[in-house]
């Protein structure tokens, strides 16, 4: 387990910033939509980024880029996370990790130790559901302690749920929104099938826009603002 791939650049979620992106291998989840199964099914197959290089190349780009984007797979799943982290705060750089908080115990270190400036947080259907996106069960209470956390700390957050149909519906909108209350914002994604892990669910029709904005209308009576993403 390790860093798997590395690009250049990205945007950062902030307003006219730049970041480059590191992508760190497995997860504690297969969920069928994923756009990532390499990482999450194979990551062993594939080879590590050397830490060195990648360093190097980060200090080249120095002069054009704001910010590291750390990504997955399930970053909080790397042993070395939280000196990788720190070592790309000491450079000066801004920092964007995706998780998705089924390790809060990691993510309350990263917070405590102030060394993320923003993180994302996928909230993929209600937490008793979890169960559904992996061979396994899971807990997804971990996922409520996790935005407990990111609710309560002075970090810039990003909370998002794409919306497959068959596993987030109107039920699931109520619950998370509930879980939400006091969140800045919610970001409602539409669901891709055709990258999807799970050849079942490269035939699912996405939701109508007319659909996603149901459900948008209905969010924001949990968080003000909602927003529509890939509409």
């Amino acid at each position: 387990m390790g860093i798997k791939g590395y690009q250049g650049t990205s945007l950062l979620d902030y307003p006219g910033r730049i970041a480059s992106l590191v992508f760190l291998g497995g997860c504690n989840l297969s969920c069928p939509f994923c756009h990532n199964p390499d990482l999450v099914v194979s990551p062993d197959n594939l080879p590590d980024y050397p830490l060195e290089p990648l360093f190097e190349e980060l200090e080249q780009r120095r002069s054009f880029i704001d910010g590291v984007v750390v990504s997955g797979g399930e970053p909080t799943l790397y042993p070395e996370l939280l000196p990788f982290l720190r070592r790309i705060k000491g450079m000066g750089f801004l920092v964007k990790l995706d998780t998705n908080g089924l390790l809060p115990e990691v993510l309350g270190e990263v917070l405590g130790q102030k060394l993320a400036d923003l993180v994302a947080l996928d909230l993929k259907t209600s937490p008793e559901r979890y169960g559904e996106l992996h061979s396994r069960a899971v807990d997804g209470s971990a996922l409520e302690r996790s935005l407990a956390l990111l609710l309560q700390a002075p970090v810039a957050c990003e909370f998002r749920t794409t919306c497959v149909p068959g596993l987030v519906g109107e039920g699931d909108i109520r619950r998370l929104g509930a879980l939400l209350r006091g969140a800045p914002g919610w970001v409602l994604q539409q669901f891709v099938p055709r990258y999807s892990m799970a050849p079942s669910c490269r035939d699912i029709e996405p939701y109508p826009v007319w659909r996603l904005e149901e459900f948008a209308e209905l969010a924001r009576q949990f968080v003000p603002q909602v927003t529509l993403r890939g509409v």
